[in-house]
């Protein structure tokens, strides 16, 4: 849990991430793709940091993604709206189940789209649920060093709360990196399958 903090240039990463949490919206995205970028490096064999390089690249890659995002979780809003209208507990929970299987996807194109840069892979749900399933327990041992984390970058609210802006960029720095480990082992992405 310690990998973006192993070098000089990934810690003043982790402080320029935090930094651009201060601007809303726009600094969230340009984070997003920084993960992208040096997720990508690594599974390259190239030096990973420092990534706050090209910041049109950066945004282009956190907009993509998140756009990945907002669609794999789209059924579960659609479907919570309809709960909400309609008063059915039933459609609550089934907005629920839609909600954590979409969750459950974003890391299965995430990885993929780091690795390639096709934005083909965070179009395709199927395709990424696909890969969740048959990653086993890789994906799960990911998931389970990515929750710790995430509770962890909680500790930063003690620092007078703005001291989760640089433990939250720590946490998906640490997701990122776990779930790549988990779907290079499982699909052999990396430098070694080129």
């Amino acid at each position: 849990m310690m990998f973006p903090f192993y070098c000089k240039a990934s810690q003043r990463d982790v402080l320029i991430g935090g930094l651009w949490l201060l601007v809303p919206v726009v600094g969230w995205l340009l984070n997003m793709g920084h993960r992208i970028v040096v997720t990508h490096r690594l599974l390259h064999g190239q030096e990973a940091w420092p990534a706050w390089e090209n910041y049109p690249q950066l945004m282009r890659h956190g907009v993509l993604t998140f756009a990945g995002m907002v669609l794999y979780h789209l059924p579960a809003m659609v479907v919570e709206i309809l709960a909400w209208q309609l008063g059915s507990g039933v459609l609550h929970g089934l907005a629920a189940l839609l909600w954590i299987l979409a969750t459950m996807a974003v890391p299965g194109y995430m990885t993929h789209y780091s690795y390639t840069l096709d934005a083909r892979e965070i179009f395709n749900p199927f395709r990424a649920m696909r890969r969740v399933l048959q990653a086993g327990p890789l994906y799960w041992k990911a998931w389970g060093i990515a929750l710790v984390a995430m509770v962890l970058s909680f500790l930063g609210l003690l620092a007078f709360g703005v001291g989760f802006l640089w433990t939250s960029v720590w946490f998906w720095q640490v997701a990122a990196y776990g779930f790549a480990s988990a779907f290079t082992q499982r699909y052999g992405l990396g430098e070694s399958s080129h």
